[in-house]
C-alpha cells in the first residue's frame, strides 16, 4: 500500500518541479495584504514555490511538508533564490501547532486531507495565527472534479464555500470567492480549474 508520504516523494523524484517554481496566482494576488516582515507559516508547502515567493518579499517563512523530496526542492529553490527560510519535514498529522506563533497561515493546495484530518489542521491554523493575522487558503471545488486539471479525485477533499464558512466561523472573513480560471504551474496543475478563495482575519 502506498502511503501519502511515498505517494508525494515519488510525485517530487524528478528533476523539474511538478508545479513549477514561480508562486501561485493566488498568493500573487493576496500577498500585498500582509504587514511588512511578517512571520509567515506554509504547510505542506511541497516544493516551496509559494515559500520562496514570500520570503523574497522580506517575510520571515517558515514551511513544512512531510515529504523529503518536497523539502530537499524547496532548500534548492530557496538557495537559487537567494533567499532565507525555515523549511522542514513534518507530517501535520498530531503536528503541534504553536499559539498565536503567525501573523498569516498561507495554505494552498493542501487538499490531500480526508474530512476529519482537514478539520484538525484548519484548528490548528486559526491556533497558529495572531490575533489580528491572516489565514489566506486557496483550493479546489468539487466542480473541479469535471475538468481533472490538478487536485484530489475524493469530492470530500474540495472546498465549498459553505465548507468554508462553517469552519471559519469564529473569524472574520474578508474574502471567499469561487471561480474558474486557466492555471499554468507545472504539470501539476495546468488547464481550467475551478478554485476558492479564502481570506479570513482572527479577531
Amino acid at each position: 500500500m502506498t502511503t501519502p508520504t511515498n505517494f508525494w516523494n515519488t510525485r517530487y523524484d524528478t528533476p523539474d518541479y511538478l508545479f513549477g517554481t514561480a508562486p501561485s496566482a493566488f498568493i500573487r494576488n493576496y500577498a500585498p495584504l500582509l504587514r511588512p516582515h511578517s512571520r509567515v507559516f506554509l504547510p505542506a508547502d511541497g516544493e516551496g514555490r509559494n515559500g520562496v515567493y514570500l520570503a523574497s518579499l522580506g517575510h520571515a517563512v517558515e514551511a513544512v511538508d512531510y515529504a523529503a523530496n518536497g523539502v530537499a526542492k524547496a532548500r534548492r529553490l530557496a538557495a537559487q533564490a537567494g533567499v532565507s527560510m525555515d523549511i522542514r519535514q513534518a507530517d501535520l498529522k498530531g503536528y503541534d501547532w504553536p499559539e498565536a506563533a503567525y501573523d498569516a497561515v498561507v495554505a494552498i493546495f493542501i487538499q490531500f486531507a480526508a474530512p476529519d484530518f482537514r478539520a484538525e489542521i484548519f484548528q490548528g491554523m486559526k491556533r497558529a495565527v495572531k490575533p489580528g493575522g491572516l489565514i489566506l487558503l486557496h483550493g479546489y471545488t468539487p466542480k473541479q472534479l469535471e475538468y481533472r486539471t490538478g487536485g484530489p479525485s475524493e469530492i470530500e477533499n474540495l472546498y465549498t464555500e459553505t465548507l468554508l464558512r462553517e469552519a471559519f466561523v469564529d473569524m472574520d472573513m474578508l474574502t471567499l470567492s469561487t471561480y474558474e480560471a486557466e492555471l499554468d504551474e507545472g504539470p501539476g496543475h495546468r488547464g481550467k480549474s475551478a478554485l476558492i478563495d479564502m481570506v479570513a482575519r482572527k479577531p
